[in-house]
């Protein structure tokens, strides 16, 4: 078997990657849809891989892995790799799971990442009204994931929270030092938040990046009561291309809440320092930014040994970043606690994908599933109207593939 083509286009929001092969069998990877268009990038890796045996995926990702960076720039390379096991799974008739180890867990944890309500204002107030419909949802969440701090809407709409010019625009783009009032209101948010959950759901707190060393130690103590799961990402994080774990480890060696990073970060080099030093006490690595599943196996694997829980980022309005994800937490050590549940959109995406269970989570969990690949299979039928008219030979076999 050898690889053929390799494609990508652009399915409602989502790059999709798809390698070809001459034997009639395909393989799928996604790219969250929040990154940049990047079928220039994928395009790139194509001669490096074709007429290689896409079984062969070590010997494929030692091709093309050194040729990325920290997110966005990892997704492609790490598309590539989930759309490589998905092949090999259906070339052998097994899931992913198996042939990454196999499972040893039928069901996976999964807190609400895609599934938010609106807020209707600011204060502590609002945020426990917020809680109060999440902690309702039929998905049956048994922990609960909600922006404070930098991360989200409460900068910019709270009076004086922080000293510092206010900056505007996406990517959480404000950094510095809290006021007493800025302080004070992520606190007492948190405990009205807290309030509604009580002990029967858990709490985690994506908090920055943007956050002071000093801050980030004051705001963990003012938590502890409150035992929340995580504050993600106070210091780095995000779309920040560096790590700082020296600093992550003075907040984490300070305080009993656990601190939280690593969705941007590419490649277990990059993981080494954070978890050799105990800088962090959860990391959270995204499938399709880290490189892909072995990738995030294998650094999962290694925080086990360091003592140093695991919750994966979630791949953005994504079903086949879910279906990875399932996969590859079925085989996570005792360290994993939860990942990200993404929310396809737009919902055609349901009806163009089979192979998710229905509800797909239930009382908090995914069920894993033992189809071939990542357990899922795409229409190609149904998909092609949402195709862009440049790319509807996207699931052809044309003559490039032969």
């Amino acid at each position: 078997m050898q690889i053929t083509n390799l494609k990508c286009a652009v399915l409602g929001d989502s790059p999709i990657v798809r390698v070809v092969t001459d034997e009639g069998v395909d393989g799928f990877g996604e790219i969250e849809s929040a990154k940049p268009y990047l079928g220039p990038v994928v395009e790139m890796y194509r001669p490096f891989l074709l007429g290689e045996d896409p079984t062969d995926i070590e010997r494929c990702m030692l091709k093309i892995r050194r040729f990325a960076g920290f997110k966005p720039w990892g997704s492609a390379v790490s598309a590539i790799e989930i759309a490589l096991w998905d092949l090999l799974g259906k070339v052998s008739g097994l899931p992913v799971h198996k042939l990454l180890g196999g499972k040893v867990r039928d069901r996976v944890r999964v807190y609400n990442g895609g599934v938010r309500p609106e807020l209707r204002g600011h204060t502590p107030e609002d945020y426990a009204a917020a809680m109060r419909e999440m902690k309702a949802a039929p998905e049956g969440f048994t922990i609960i994931k909600e922006g404070v701090g930098f991360h989200g809407f409460m900068a910019p709409n709270v009076p004086d929270f922080f000293y510092g010019d206010l900056r505007t625009g996406p990517r959480h783009p404000n950094r510095g030092t809290l006021t007493e009032r800025g302080l004070n209101h992520v606190v007492d948010t948190v405990a009205a938040m807290k309030e509604v959950l009580g002990d029967e759901v858990g709490l985690a707190l994506d908090m920055g990046p943007g956050w002071t060393v000093a801050d980030a130690i004051r705001v963990g103590r003012a938590l502890e009561p409150h035992q929340v799961m995580w504050m993600e990402d106070l210091l780095t994080g995000d779309y920040v291309p560096w790590v700082h774990a020296d600093q992550f480890r003075e907040v984490t060696r300070s305080t009993s809440t656990p601190t939280h990073t690593g969705e941007q970060i590419y490649l277990r080099h990059n993981f080494r320092e954070l978890i050799e030093t105990n800088a962090v006490r959860v990391i959270g690595p995204d499938p399709c930014d880290v490189g892909g599943l072995a990738e995030l196996k294998w650094v999962a694997e290694y925080a086990d040994l360091h003592g140093i829980g695991i919750a994966p980022h979630g791949v953005l309005d994504g079903v086949l970043g879910l279906a990875a994800l399932v996969q590859v937490c079925a085989t996570l050590p005792d360290n994993f606690i939860a990942f990200e549940y993404p929310v396809a959109r737009p919902d055609w995406w349901y009806e163009i994908v089979h192979g998710l269970p229905d509800p797909i989570v239930r009382d908090g969990f995914v069920e894993v599933g033992d189809a071939p690949g990542l357990g899922v299979t795409i229409d190609p039928q149904a998909a092609r109207p949402h195709l862009r008219p440049a790319e509807e030979d996207f699931f052809s076999w044309d003559q490039a593939d032969q």
